[in-house]
């Protein structure tokens, strides 16, 4: 749905009784007089409130909620009595709603007498989403009342609110079920209420269906009522406090699968009858995970039972609603015989992250959408320290380093945006939950973890649940409980012994220097941006300077001072060297710095392990001293710091302070690497390059370019087996290495690739391929028409989401426009390609070097049917911004993006995707400007 733009309301005429003293104190309950025309107005009432935020003189305390979906009509009614506690005298009650039908409302007293014998007013104002309630008797501070009332809606279309979706059977029935999503703002959708964080409460549900479904809400059915229309009601047992946008109920047909946690807590797995065999591995992951964090958390889950559900269509992974977790099929559901270990990994990890919210977000939540970190950042990183600790084969330290780049290279963009940000409408909240407050939040965690120690970081963050729980938190009162000044004795009791007053006297003591954690970090939540710090030797001591590190603008842009102004961190620096097998720290609190470090040092190696969020540069021939260790002794290096090297030489390039080449000669060494990350990470880059040169006009170098890598990774390519063998890194290096061969088109391995899927049509596609490598034959297979087609029948009867989204991508690989551009419509239509799927349909279309116009021209053509499809500021709409335009690299091509964003002005001056999308091309265009003769010049050389 489309955003209205928001405006300001007349509030004279205002009816309201307001105690002066109070109002005072409370900047939230200000009136502003504007003398606009009111957006509602019944018997000469204009609407209350002019601010987008409710006001704080109604505190929610229970709510009694009950439903009555129809899935045949497509529709709900329902009714909710809110038990509110009144701050102010007031004749006001404004909630918010969206899209309600609301048929009466009412205020009760504390002994649920009606206030008044009529109907109550109802003022609607639809862009602030919120409703008010008008009440002739005043409501009088202290008192407790109770609001009632009752409405109805369709189901919502799309992905938020009550919804519907759908799944069909193996007998080609379609079924219909309903479920719900509500973070960040869409609990209004559902039903009337105070939809903010802070406004925790209870919550009552009772929900009436037929016989053939069962429904499914936070807490566990208590009692089942038969209805005398034959319909039953579930009363389901009050909830503990709580946002809510955590509230969830799913009426279906599903079927479950159920264990018990060591502490009695039930894990039950809901899915479609037909995939419920593929529910057996997230029941053994959820339980592991439910007791996992207990005992890390030292705090039991509150909660009686888990359930985890697989939702056909669902936009994001998943969503933590309290003891109701939802998910894509694919985030929830594993086929052994068609799932890869990547795909059990990415289970294995989203389990995780929902798991961490129970705790993280749901028991402590942020006080406000500009905090979403504390929620998003704790559930990431704690999916590496859970899944490392109950699956040590999956060798999750080795994804982080991918987190922490990927968080890199968005913050290294003019567009980024601080992790704690100002958001207010719901377009600016949903924005929020983006690399930097998933990735970068994950990656700074990553950071103070091991600045303060493990042991230090765990108690901290425990002593931040127990004084938190069932309450709201803001960024302070975590750096606050990290630093509190307890004894064991004191922790153990459960009391809260910290005095804002000894944060100086209870400093940590760092590298011989006392921290003030707050004034640390707030240099990193605070302010936007990643720092730069380039290393000098010199003699026996290393000089040290933090600069801004950008990737958009050059030191000789006549906008790099003004960009740089003001930026400055601490920066807990890490360091190795060749005299030293131990890590040496300092923190770095100045913008420039030295260290001594001997005159016997030859090599020094700066943020070991990359367990500091900040890039290095080593100037003045540092990068070739680099560069020969590497060639001479590589493993001297830990696996960790030849990829940071790896990324950072890349990095560099991009930002102009490293020529092409000597990034490239870095990598020179990989005829030695045997470790999985930094091959995969050089791959990677090289097949960045690659993928930006054959989308240009560059015959001769694509050419040229692809033989230099086929040959680089030669023996790597070679000596994969086209099996599901080895250790998990082994199997992801399998999968990404032959990938790109076959699309190189390697001969060897497009004929193994062909074989593979002749075998696979001639067996009637029961051969079960190798999980590692079935990407690579569907796609080899999709690029005939016959291949294709078949293809596309398997994907709209398979009963596997894994191989479904194997054969998607698959299909987005063929050479033929006219097949890409039917993809890309079958996502649109929403049928034989579910809508949820389009933003990955699009982004694919555009990897391909005969659809990354295409995919673009689709998005300019449907751009108000996609914004319908997907709110503003979803995530699929950043990433079909973000991916259609990162394809391009011509200044034709960034003139032609302004311009249609420009055509867009209304819609993208309220989106930060669009100034992503236009950093990034500028980027590339810079890139290829500067470095295409660079790479020509190489490539000449390494082909004599």
């Amino acid at each position: 749905m489309v955003w209205l733009k928001l405006c300001l309301l007349s509030l004279f005429a205002v009816s309201l009784a307001w105690s002066e003293d109070t109002l005072s104190s409370q900047q939230e309950s200000t009136l502003a007089h504007t003398g606009e025309p009111s957006p509602s107005s019944t018997d000469n009432l204009s609407f209350p409130w002019s601010r987008l935020r409710l006001p704080r003189y109604i505190i929610p305390r229970h709510y009694h909620l009950l439903l009555h979906p129809n899935l045949t009509s497509l529709s709900f009614t329902g009714s909710v009595q809110i038990q509110i506690d009144v701050q102010n005298n007031t004749n006001w009650v404004v909630v918010h709603s969206k899209g309600l039908q609301i048929s009466k409302a009412t205020i009760l007293d504390q002994n649920l007498a009606h206030l008044s014998d009529k109907v109550l007013p109802v003022l609607h104002h639809p862009s602030h989403e919120q409703i008010g309630i008008f009440s002739p008797r005043v409501l009088i501070s202290g008192q407790k009342y109770f609001l009632y009332i009752e409405f109805a809606a369709d189901f919502a279309e799309g992905f938020y609110g009550f919804y519907k979706s759908t799944y069909t059977t193996t007998a080609g029935e379609t079924r219909t079920l309903a479920s719900t999503h509500f973070e960040p703002t869409s609990a209004r959708m559902a039903f009337p209420c105070f939809d903010e964080p802070t406004f925790k409460a209870n919550f009552s549900v009772r929900i009436r269906r037929t016989p053939e479904y069962i429904s499914l809400s936070n807490m566990p059915v208590v009692k089942t009522v038969e209805l005398s229309d034959g319909l039953l009601e579930d009363h389901f047992a009050p909830s503990v406090q709580m946002s809510t946008y955590l509230v969830a109920f799913v009426v279906c047909d599903f079927k479950s699968v159920t264990a018990k946690t060591s502490s009695g807590v039930q894990v039950s797995i809901y899915a479609a009858p037909e995939k419920i065999s593929q529910a057996y591995y997230a029941l053994e992951v959820g339980v592991k995970m439910l007791d996992f964090y207990d005992e890390y958390f030292n705090i039991p889950y509150p909660l009686p039972k888990q359930d985890l559900i697989a939702i056909p269509d669902f936009q994001s992974g998943a969503m933590e609603n309290w003891g109701l977790t939802t998910y894509r099929e694919t985030s929830l559901l594993f086929d052994p015989v068609t799932s890869s270990v990547s795909h059990k990994l990415w289970v294995t990890m989203v389990i995780g992250h929902e798991l961490a919210h129970q705790w993280f977000g749901n028991l402590v939540t942020m006080e406000w959408w500009n905090d979403i970190w504390l929620n998003e950042g704790f559930a990431r990183y704690m999916e590496y320290i859970s899944v490392e600790a109950t699956y040590p084969e999956f060798k999750v330290e080795e994804y982080l380093l991918n987190t922490c780049f990927a968080a890199v290279g968005l913050d290294s963009l003019n567009s980024s945006r601080p992790i704690s940000s100002p958001a207010e409408n719901p377009t600016q909240i949903e924005e929020m939950f983006d690399t930097v407050s998933y990735d970068k939040g994950a990656c700074v965690l990553h950071m103070l973890r091991h600045f303060l120690t493990d042991n230090v970081f765990q108690t901290g963050i425990v002593r931040y649940l127990r004084k938190y729980s069932y309450r709201n938190a803001q960024n302070q009162d975590l750096w606050d409980s990290l630093t509190t000044t307890c004894s064991d004795e004191d922790f153990i009791a459960g009391n809260h012994c910290y005095s804002r007053g000894q944060a100086t006297k209870n400093a940590y003591l760092f590298a011989g220097e006392h921290l003030n954690l707050t004034a640390m970090m707030n240099t990193w939540t605070l302010q936007k941006g990643v720092p730069l710090v380039t290393v000098t030797r010199k003699g026996s001591r290393l000089l040290l300077r933090q600069d801004r590190f950008l990737r958009t603008v050059m030191p000789s842009d006549p906008e790099w001072p003004a960009l740089q102004q003001g930026y400055l961190w601490h920066i807990p620096l890490t360091y190795k060297t060749d005299a030293s097998g131990a890590v040496h720290r300092h923190l770095m609190m100045s913008q420039t710095d030295s260290i001594h470090i001997g005159e016997e040092v030859s090599w020094v190696k700066v943020n070991t392990d990359m367990t500091g969020y900040y890039v290095v540069h080593y100037a003045d021939g540092g990068w070739d001293t680099i560069t020969k260790l590497l060639r001479e002794n590589h493993t001297a290096l830990s696996y960790k710091d030849r990829t940071h090297l790896i990324h950072n030489a890349i990095q560099l390039v991009s930002a102009g302070h490293l020529p092409l080449n000597q990034a490239l000669d870095l990598l020179g060494y990989f005829p030695r690497e045997t470790h999985t990350v930094p091959l995969l990470q050089g791959l990677n880059y090289l097949e960045a390059i690659y993928h930006m040169i054959e989308k240009r006009d560059e015959i001769a170098l694509k050419h040229n370019f692809r033989a230099y890598i086929l040959q680089f990774f030669r023996a790597v390519i070679d000596e994969q087996t086209w099996s599901d063998s080895g250790s998990v890194s082994e199997r992801r290096l399998r999968s990404e290495v032959l990938s790109l061969a076959c699309h190189l088109d390697d001969p060897r391995c497009v004929e193994r690739a062909r074989q593979h899927f002749r075998d696979w049509l001639q067996s009637n596609k029961t051969l079960n391929l190798p999980t590692d490598v079935a990407t690579t034959v569907y796609s080899v297979g999709a690029r005939e028409d016959d291949g294709w087609a078949s293809l596309l029948d398997t994907y709209k009867t398979s009963l596997s989401e894994a191989q479904k989204d194997n054969i998607l991508f698959a299909l987005t690989c063929s050479r033929d426009t006219n097949k890409l551009q039917r993809l890309l419509e079958l996502g649109l239509e929403g049928d034989v390609i579910r809508s949820q799927d389009l933003s990955h349909v699009v982004m694919f279309v555009a990897r391909n070097p005969q659809g990354h116009h295409l995919a673009w021209d689709f998005v300019k053509k449907n751009w108000d049917h996609l914004v319908q499809k997907f709110q503003l500021g979803s995530p699929c709409i950043r990433n079909i911004l973000i991916s259609t335009t990162g394809q391009f690299s011509s200044p034709k091509e960034l003139t032609e993006v302004e311009l249609f964003f420009e055509s867009i002005k209304e819609q993208a001056s309220q989106l930060r995707a669009t100034q992503i999308a236009l950093d990034n091309l500028k980027k590339n265009v810079r890139w290829v400007q500067r470095n295409l003769g660079v790479l020509r010049s190489f490539l000449s050389d390494q082909m004599k």
